[in-house]
């Protein structure tokens, strides 16, 4: 599946957080006006949430490979336990 840009921004997790710590950036220097602060803190958190939300749907995947006999990794259809 190819990661495409949306309407919501970033389509990647590398790319929303560059994004992020491009805005975390902005507004440590100090001289953002307050509309634009509440704004960029606003995407910050949007963007913060879209990457944890990307890492956990990596850490499910990981979680669901599995290794066969013959040393290939597969992906198993449930969790163990399931």
């Amino acid at each position: 599946m190819t990661a495409r840009k949306t309407d919501k921004g970033p389509a990647t997790f590398e790319e929303s957080l560059h994004k992020l710590e491009q805005l975390v950036e902005r507004l440590e220097q100090g001289d953002v006006p307050l509309e634009e602060s509440v704004r960029l803190y606003e995407e910050g958190i949007r963007l913060s949430k879209l990457c944890a939300e990307k890492l956990t749907e990596a850490e499910l995947t990981l979680k669901r490979l599995g290794k066969d006999l013959e040393g290939s990794f597969t992906l198993l259809d449930e969790e163990p336990g399931e």
